[in-house]
């Protein structure tokens, strides 16, 4: 059975995929359909569940080699969430350098630039390899031949619909409206048929749905394999549940799902606010709940790329996001050393030895538990429970005036006092948008956040950026909007 496969979009269409040569490549890591159908294994299943993982890594290149002008050199989170937030800038001496990612800073972007192609074809790559993964899985026959028991065909499906989820969970907030693939493409025909935006609710209840065969197919373990530790957990897809909840403003279910996930007694917050992104505390802290394992010295390569423009000068913090910071808030010196010039959450390390290193082990961390006690937080606000929203909140910043600063000391008696009581709900909130920006600077949420809060406009224009309603969304990438002769539309505005 002949598959159609393209890598730069990857499965929405063979007509959105490009004419350029090296796209028709299979990317790195990739288990292909005639792998499966010439030799069928049971690593073959599970390792095509393994490279679905893949398009969530900072490894260089994996689609495509030094494509600058397609925006594949990276995955772009760190463009379209941070730089594009008042958080970040491109480099610490702005210059000429990929014009691209400054157009995304300062919104002045039109549709063909390149970090929307990027992310798109991460995404939909994501997605095309998870479809393939679950097709597979989800076949008897193949299941039958290989003889791959049932607990870790299930396990194996879990991850698949977990994966899936994300990928479409980054689509539809980045894009609104999304083509929605759910199986590999066969002929010519069913690419056209799906060559079509569906309304985002349609895509949020397929995340909700993936996430829940996820769920059910998982172990109730911190660690789904104890050997992998890096694979999908039952507690990240609670926690992924929990935030498309969020993103929904459905406060009760938040609180239910988060509920669920402290029952678990699988995370609390480290006692440092550095050892989440420590490299040499990886799956040891109990904090993490999902992240992307990067190792060094793999064959393909599977190091944290991002490492590498991090020593060319890329990536560097507004004054504004410095200043943001209350006084003597150790944070602030794990996130960024501004005489240094390094980005210690980004480096995995306190001294800068990752920088430049384009084969670096520090994991990608995606979803932490401080992050979801303040999902909880923001819940318990929305719902009237003022005084345990604000217990949250203080219980983030207790860790962080608790944790010894960078130079071995503690903070200063007074550093990050508690909230006080309140009944003030804009109040509340405020401190709660406070200390999301400062606990999880640099982590690819602020932008998110501000859109989600309705907040990006009059805080980026405050900030200098030319912020318009139309940016709430994304533009689609036009190339793809063009291939499709109009059957994928653009969004508003573009």
């Amino acid at each position: 059975m002949k598959i159609i496969y393209t890598s730069a979009i990857a499965a929405v269409l063979i007509m959105a995929a490009g004419c350029k040569k090296e796209l028709y490549k299979d990317p790195i890591g990739l288990i292909t359909p005639a792998q499966v159908n010439l030799d069928p294994t049971a690593n073959t299943l599970t390792s095509s569940v393994t490279s679905s993982y893949q398009m969530l890594a900072s490894t260089l290149n994996l689609l495509g080699q030094w494509d600058w002008n397609a925006g594949t050199v990276f995955r772009n989170d760190f463009i379209v969430q941070d730089i594009a937030s008042d958080d970040m800038q491109k480099k610490w001496n702005p210059d000429g350098d990929q014009a691209w990612m400054d157009q995304v800073d300062n919104f002045s972007f039109i549709a063909t630039n390149q970090a929307f192609n990027g992310i798109w074809s991460y995404d939909y790559e994501g997605v095309s390899r998870t479809n393939q993964a679950i097709a597979y899985l989800s076949d008897d026959a193949i299941v039958a031949k290989v003889g791959i028991n049932a607990d870790l065909r299930n396990r194996s499906l879990g991850e698949a619909y977990f994966l899936r989820a994300y990928y479409y969970f980054d689509l539809v907030t980045n894009f609104g409206d999304v083509p929605v693939v759910l199986a590999p493409l066969k002929t010519f025909n069913e690419a056209y048929d799906v060559a079509k935006r569906v309304p985002k609710a349609q895509v949020w209840d397929q995340i909700n749905a993936d996430l829940a065969k996820a769920k059910a197919a998982l172990p109730s373990a911190k660690f789904s394999n104890s050997t992998e530790k890096w694979r999908i957990s039952k507690g990240a897809v609670i926690a992924l549940q929990a935030k498309s909840a969020l993103y929904n403003e459905k406060w009760a279910e938040v609180i239910t799902l988060v509920n669920e996930l402290q029952t678990l007694n699988f995370y609390g917050l480290n006692a440092n606010y550095f050892d989440s992104f420590d490299q040499t505390k990886e799956f040891a802290d109990s904090e993490v709940i999902f992240a992307y394992d990067h190792q060094s010295g793999k064959t393909p390569r599977n190091g944290n790329g991002i490492c590498a423009p991090l020593g060319w000068g890329f990536f560097a913090p507004t004054t504004n996001f410095i200043s943001a910071f209350e006084a003597n808030d150790p944070r602030l010196d794990y996130t960024v050393n501004v005489s240094t010039q390094n980005i210690y959450k980004l480096l995995g390390d306190k001294t800068g030895a990752n920088k430049g290193n384009d084969d670096a082990g520090n994991n990608r961390i995606f979803i932490r538990y401080a992050d979801v006690l303040l999902w909880k937080a923001e819940a318990l606000n929305e719902t009237g429970d003022y005084t345990n929203a604000i217990s949250l909140i203080n219980q983030i910043r207790r860790r962080a005036r608790t944790t010894p600063t960078i130079a071995g000391g503690t903070a200063p008696a007074g550093t990050l006092p508690d909230r006080p009581a309140s009944t003030d709900k804009a109040q509340i909130k405020a401190w709660l948008v406070q200390e999301r920006r400062v606990e999880l600077g640099f982590e690819s949420q602020r932008f998110n956040d501000l859109k989600r809060w309705k907040l990006a406009k009059t805080v980026l224009t405050a900030a200098g950026k030319n912020f318009q309603d139309k940016n709430y969304l994304y533009p689609i990438p036009q190339g793809d909007v063009d291939k499709s002769a109009g059957s994928i539309t653009q969004n508003a505005g573009y």
